[in-house]
């Protein structure tokens, strides 16, 4: 059933059965595994931050860990829709990849900015992660930096991007400069986002 049918239902002990939206609950948990991480987040912040009780919480998603699997699937569905959306209206691979550095950028700022990245902050706990959740957080990593492979080489083709620039290493590049931002973003304004944006954008010449 996809998620945005779905509704989440919870057996109370004595009355009838409460039913609440599941993306809605996801996206209020979303907002606190990406402030203060996996191990730092409680069931007490997540139930405060869900309007549920531990109990609710345990009985809809068994643990902690449940939770944040599904939190973070939503997370990179809503992530990469809104990147796709944006990359749609650019003509070229170059175009497409400043765009994409933009769109870094401006998550990166305010709000929005402070909450942190999700795949990022997740990145940072890898070593403490279990075995499938640090599979699925490296997962999430590759595929950000396999787009990139493949905008560059769409670039190489439509002639927007130097066909002797090495795709692999500058994907690399391009990749710590968008998590960089992100992880800036998190503890201060990125006042220079945009003059940085234009000095990696010199590498694709």
């Amino acid at each position: 059933m996809s998620s945005e049918n779905q509704s989440l239902k919870v057996t109370r002990e004595r009355g009838r059965p409460r039913v609440f939206d599941m993306d809605d609950v996801l996206d209020k948990a979303m907002i606190v595994f990406r402030k203060k991480g996996y191990h730092a987040s409680s069931i007490a912040d997540l139930g405060e931050a869900m309007s549920l009780t531990a109990g609710s919480i345990y009985k809809a998603f068994t643990d902690k860990r449940t939770l944040f699997l599904r939190v973070f699937e939503r997370y990179i569905a809503l992530r990469n829709a809104d990147l796709r959306q944006r990359l749609q209206h650019f003509p070229d691979g170059r175009s497409r990849i400043e765009e994409l550095l933009q769109f870094y950028l401006d998550s990166a700022v305010e709000i929005e900015g402070r909450r942190g990245c999700l795949v990022v902050g997740s990145t940072v706990e890898l070593q403490t992660l279990d075995e499938e959740l640090s599979e699925l957080v490296r997962q999430a990593v590759l595929r950000n930096q396999n787009f990139l492979v493949s905008l560059i080489i769409e670039g190489q083709k439509d002639g927007s991007i130097s066909s002797q620039l090495d795709a692999e290493t500058a994907a690399g590049l391009l990749l710590c400069v968008a998590f960089g931002m992100r992880v800036v973003g998190k503890v201060q304004d990125v006042t220079n986002g945009k003059k940085t944006i234009t000095m990696v954008m010199k590498v694709l010449e």
